[in-house]
């Protein structure tokens, strides 16, 4: 298990996306390889990278309105915290909404990645799903035996994705709302509520033409939908020079393109 460039568990549970130990899947399956008029448009985009303490407390520009995390650049970050898992909003009509915010809320928990694609599909597809089950699927079939439902670890954005093209995912239900990893292993998941295929963007360039987000190409950004709760903004923005780095700096970047 990887949480490169520390070398040590992350002290805050929530950053627990593990690094793949190749990458072979974004060699073998780049958005590139499919035509221009193949490629998605206005889709969420799920990414893995690491998380700076520049992150922590992003700050609204007065110009734009908007608010920004490490607005002063990709020169401008110092420590990494560890390694997390967020969706990227597209434009169009599959915009995030408020209640998402507070229900996608990992808690203090590695779970990341389970949230990160479940937000995802709930972009794609307007319900709410179990991204614990999520999560917990991706421990198991992961890379790393130390990696299991019902411990803390986190795990990697591929393995969340293979769950979804394997199996699907689980449309959340009041019933499930103690959703203890026990009774998790019996919900059962709708293969239509999953993605087909999935492929990795490459550039920033890629990733904006992807979102088809008019506010994202006018700012030089991309926004952020984290699943930190109501404690952190519904919405941040990257500067796209902070984005580039991160992907350098083996960031995995996820794009559903049949569903």
């Amino acid at each position: 298990m990887r949480y490169r460039p520390i070398d040590h568990d992350p002290e805050d549970p929530r950053l627990g996306r593990f690094i793949p130990d190749d990458w072979g899947h974004v060699e073998s399956y780049p958005l590139t390889a499919l035509s221009p008029d193949e490629r998605p448009t206005q889709t969420p985009v799920v990414i893995g990278v690491n998380w700076y303490v520049e992150f922590d407390n992003p700050e609204t520009d007065e110009s734009s309105g908007e608010t920004f995390v490490a607005p002063g650049g990709a020169d401008s970050l110092t420590q990494v915290r560890g390694g997390h898992c967020v969706c990227l909003e597209p434009g169009g009509e599959m915009t995030d909404r408020d209640e998402w915010r507070k229900f996608y809320n990992q808690g203090r928990e590695g779970a990341c990645v389970g949230f990160g694609w479940s937000r995802c599909m709930s972009l794609l597809n307007s319900q709410e799903y179990a991204a614990r089950w999520l999560w917990d699927r991706a421990k198991e079939s992961d890379q790393w035996p130390q990696t299991n439902p019902g411990d803390n670890n986190g795990t990697s954005v591929r393995s969340g994705g293979d769950v979804l093209v394997g199996k699907g995912h689980v449309v959340w239900s009041e019933s499930d709302a103690d959703d203890e990893w026990q009774e998790r292993e019996s919900y059962t998941p709708d293969e239509s509520q999953g993605v087909s295929v999935f492929r990795w963007a490459q550039s920033v360039d890629d990733v904006h033409a992807v979102l088809g987000n008019p506010r994202a190409d006018e700012l030089g950004a991309l926004p952020i939908l984290n699943s930190w709760g109501e404690d952190y903004p519904a919405r941040v923005w990257m500067p796209d020079d902070v984005f580039e780095r991160l992907m350098r700096e083996d960031g995995e970047v996820a794009i559903p393109t049949d569903r």
